[in-house]
């Protein structure tokens, strides 16, 4: 079969002929891959900066962690992968796989997936979002912080504040449930009164963050209490794009109602995963597939993953690429 393969942690990926998986057990099952999403997970796991990287396979691996694909029965499917998926043939879980609606396609199933357990188990599970909640999303003008919104507004929040560098994307973003902007490319004194404003007239519920680094440094700056009673905020570290440490003083974390946690692989329970594929994904698949959740996409051949691979996808657009 024709697959998306390297041999060496950091280099491109090649289209090339690799041995069609075997079914091991029950639980197993191969599906004809349709279409598989690049996400910056598979791109820190296969350049080894990912915590979750393995080991290097001389013999190559085949990269994609997911897929949407046919069973032999003609059922249209999202699953996870037991082996790469980036090819014609996959490795399945019979427990971790998604009948498709109607309504919903391929490219648009598959680039899904990881946005919304990016953003929707930290608002149920680690935030436990309530309706009628203030949110900031923290580096929203990606494809998973575009996703987070719109989540995030279907779970009931009453106001959404966005921050990003982009100002066009973060301009465009008004208009699937963002309520306010924070461009990113002010100074700091800037940035610090917005927040100040928005926290005296909506007090902040919850934070997503998928930039920490300086900007998360702020934000927990200005969340600063001085000694009286202060809102109780849920922070939750999603992402790292602006750097993986951060300058936090104690003093803060002694003087601020706040819950700091993160929400990413290796954090969430057993029954935290099982959710997601039970309940939240087939919800959110229902509703794209009713145009009522919005994704912006781009698509590539498999035969030109490795010209595609470092490709910039503007505008918080997902690539996916079509078997």
């Amino acid at each position: 079969m024709k697959a998306a393969v390297i041999y060496e942690k950091g280099e491109l990926p090649k289209y090339a002929e690799f041995a069609e998986p075997i079914v091991q057990n029950e639980n197993e099952v191969l599906i004809s891959v349709k279409a598989v999403a690049i996400t910056n997970l598979d791109k820190g796991i296969i350049s080894g900066n990912h915590y979750s990287s393995e080991n290097e396979n001389q013999n190559g691996t085949v990269i994609g962690s997911d897929a949407v694909g046919i069973l032999d029965n003609g059922t249209r499917v999202y699953a996870r992968g037991i082996n790469g998926t980036i090819a014609e043939k996959a490795l399945v879980e019979k427990n971790r796989m998604i009948p498709l609606p109607e309504g919903i396609s391929d490219a648009k199933a598959a680039s899904m997936p990881n946005a919304v357990a990016g953003s929707a188990m930290a608002l149920r599970f680690r935030a436990q979002i309530q309706p009628g909640e203030t949110v900031l999303i923290n580096g929203a003008t990606g494809f998973t912080g575009q996703m987070a919104i719109q989540i995030a507004k279907h779970y009931g929040a009453k106001k959404i504040i966005v921050t990003g560098r982009n100002e066009k994307t973060l301009q465009s973003l008004l208009a699937i449930g963002a309520d306010e902007i924070i461009s990113l490319k002010q100074d700091d004194e800037a940035i610090v009164a917005q927040l100040k404003a928005i926290q005296e007239n909506t007090p902040i519920d919850i934070i997503l963050d998928y930039l920490w680094g300086y900007s998360a440094e702020l934000i927990l700056s200005f969340l600063k209490g001085k000694g009286n009673f202060t809102h109780r905020v849920r922070y939750i570290s999603i992402g790292a794009m602006s750097g993986d440490t951060i300058q936090l003083s104690a003093s803060i974390l002694r003087s601020v109602d706040l819950q700091l946690s993160g929400s990413g692989l290796g954090s969430w329970t057993k029954e935290e995963v099982k959710l997601l594929f039970s309940e939240i994904l087939p919800e959110m698949f229902l509703l794209a597939a009713q145009n009522n959740l919005q994704v912006n996409i781009e698509t590539v051949n498999l035969a030109d993953i490795e010209k595609a691979w470092n490709n910039d996808v503007s505008d918080g657009k997902r690539l996916v690429v079509m078997v």
